[in-house]
């Protein structure tokens, strides 16, 4: 259970990675913009929040990617904590995209169900 608890981190890391690049470093790209359907005028103009926001997104993935590393190097405990604070905080963002822009579900979704998957195989894996 705690090995596939793993592997759902490393794909929620690998999506927030992903968020990172298109949010940081090509943000006013063209395809980037039709990804999250902002105008060049709106693009140009949420630059600097973005490039921020993918960076907090780069961070949790991290911080996942750390729980993975330390839970295979034999720190399960470390491993779970690290894993739940990272993918916890990437489920609760999807949560509040969600939320409060119901109209980006899919986006939401997306961002949230790796971390879902973690979070809560973690905590079985912990409970059993």
């Amino acid at each position: 259970m705690f090995t596939a608890a793993l592997i759902f981190a490393g794909l929620a890391a690998l999506v927030h990675v992903y968020i990172f690049v298109l949010e940081s470093l090509r943000w006013t790209a063209d395809s980037t913009r039709k990804t999250f359907g902002t105008s060049v005028a709106e693009a140009d103009a949420t630059k600097e929040l973005a490039f921020n926001q993918g960076f907090y997104n780069l961070f949790l993935a991290v911080v996942a990617v750390a729980g993975i590393i330390a839970a295979a190097a034999g720190h399960h405990g470390v491993g779970a904590a690290l894993v739940l604070a990272g993918a916890g905080a990437m489920l609760a963002a999807g949560l509040v995209l969600l939320i409060s822009s119901p109209s980006k579900a899919k986006a939401a979704l997306v961002q949230l169900a790796f971390p879902l998957l973690a979070v809560v195989l973690v905590l079985v894996s912990l409970a059993s």
